[in-house]
């Protein structure tokens, strides 16, 4: 089968939050948390990714963005550093942090290759304006922007899938998910889309980071680049 689309997990996938998160926490967070360990913060931070988008997956509240929940999660994670007040304009521009990652380093050289004979989308967790933010900071160019802010709804719910087949236009066999998360990837080969796993070894910093698929995948990649080689491009 002949790969037409690409759609893509972006957080750990394409963008290192990480090493982004830390740095911001580091950098805002310095007069009042001089010492503020800003690894363990974002791992914080990012501990609450999936609880908080639980309560929209399992309807117990209306579809709301990654930002809205970020930013409810941030108090308890300032609270659980013991981080005393921190100013208003500080938390939003905390929050605003994930619109500020950087790429791995293949990635842009990558996908401009990529995109030569293929669409291209991510299917993030990210609602379409942190979307275009980290695609302008780090020179990608998208052709079309799906995931939870099309969709309104996260991941893994069967209709961001879908939808991203169902808008780009080809047949879900033709419509490859690329992810550095085997259960994105399981979720997506539920529908009958093929699947792109990238190894993502420093994902987590210390804690590592996937570095093969644990299920079957139409493709495996040391990185984006490899997937390009792979796919011919």
């Amino acid at each position: 089968m002949t790969i037409r689309a690409l759609i893509f997990d972006v957080f750990g996938t394409l963008v290192d939050w990480r090493s982004g998160v830390a740095r911001e926490a580091e950098h805002l967070l310095r007069p009042t948390a001089p010492v503020l360990d800003g690894g363990a913060f974002a791992d914080a931070w990012r501990a609450r990714y999936q609880p908080s988008m639980e309560t929209v997956r399992s309807g117990a509240r209306p579809y709301v963005d990654l930002d809205v929940l970020h930013g409810e999660s941030l108090p308890g994670v300032i609270a659980q550093f013991g981080i005393g007040s921190v100013p208003e304009p500080v938390c939003r521009s905390l929050i605003l942090a994930w619109h500020r990652l950087d790429a791995w380093p293949e990635v842009p050289a990558a996908m401009a290759r990529l995109r030569e004979s293929h669409l291209l989308a991510p299917v993030s967790n990210g609602p379409v304006r942190l979307m275009a933010d980290l695609a302008r900071r780090n020179g990608i160019v998208f052709d079309a922007v799906l995931g939870a802010g099309y969709s309104r709804d996260y991941k893994p719910k069967p209709a961001l899938y879908r939808d991203a087949v169902e808008a780009l236009g080809f047949t879900a066999a033709e419509t490859l998910m690329v992810a550095a998360h085997s259960d994105d990837l399981a979720a997506a080969a539920c529908h009958g889309l093929s699947t792109a796993h990238v190894a993502r070894p420093r994902e987590h910093g210390p804690a590592g980071g996937e570095t093969a698929p644990c299920l079957p995948v139409t493709y495996a990649a040391r990185d984006l680049a490899d997937l390009a080689d792979q796919l011919g491009c």
